[in-house]
């Protein structure tokens, strides 16, 4: 088995890269972040991830991108709620953090050349999405570009690094049904930009309704949302 780093959020987006990864017979490390997000009940998220998909190893790095702010996930900005789906992926919203994938990626390329991987998997999607800058395919093209000139590695010709995209161009509700139909449980992921303390998610942000809309046009119902129905019921 050849040896991948999966970015690993925690969400529904990169918990579908990571099983696609181990479906193609990669042996799977998994790379999170705690880098001062308002969300950062999504670790939980991803070690639950992580454990239940059976990665060899799950590292969460510490970065702390909240001196820099300029984000509603790392600064006291109010996240944007009830947007209508059509607004949603029009503009750049202040959900942006700066540079966060150029950032995560470069961690990722350092981890790939010590564990002498070529391959990196992120769950950047171009459809249904937020409208990021670093979700599209020309920024993760032209990173795998860069990113093979930038290593010791690299340069001796040890390694020739490719960026798996494997949802970049699938809906949300394409997304969830190649995650099922692996096996994935999404009870355990978090995809909420303001969750409560206790992870519930808030339903309203953008990241929520992209979420909601993925699983009613896949026709089944998310199964996060009735693990908090269930634990809401037994109280």
């Amino acid at each position: 088995m050849k040896n991948a780093v999966i970015l690993l959020s925690g969400g529904l987006d990169s918990t579908t890269a990571l099983a696609i990864a181990k479906a193609e017979g990669f042996a799977p490390y998994a790379l999170s972040f705690r880098y001062g997000q308002r969300h950062a009940v999504e670790l939980a998220s991803a070690a639950r991830v992580a454990q239940a998909l059976g990665v060899v190893e799950h590292v969460i790095a510490d970065i702390d991108l909240r001196r820099f702010g300029g984000s509603a996930l790392t600064a006291d900005i109010a996240v944007p709620k009830a947007r209508s789906l059509g607004s949603i992926g029009e503009g750049i919203p202040i959900t942006y953090v700066p540079a966060r994938n150029t950032v995560f990626l470069s961690f990722a390329l350092a981890w790939a050349e010590v564990l002498g991987a070529s391959d990196l998997f992120i769950g950047v999607n171009a459809l249904d999405y937020s409208g990021y800058p670093d979700c599209r395919p020309e920024y993760i093209a032209a990173y795998e570009r860069m990113a093979n000139l930038a290593t010791a590695a690299g340069v001796a010709g040890r390694q020739r690094l490719r960026i798996h995209t494997p949802l970049i161009h699938l809906t949300k509700a394409q997304i969830v049904a190649r995650g099922l139909a692996l096996g994935v449980d999404y009870a355990l992921t978090s995809s909420c930009y303001d969750p409560g303390e206790d992870g519930r998610p808030c339903g309203e942000c953008d990241s929520c309704q992209l979420r909601a809309k993925g699983f009613a046009q896949a026709g089944v119902a998310d199964p996060l949302l009735a693990r908090f129905a269930a634990a809401h019921r037994s109280q």
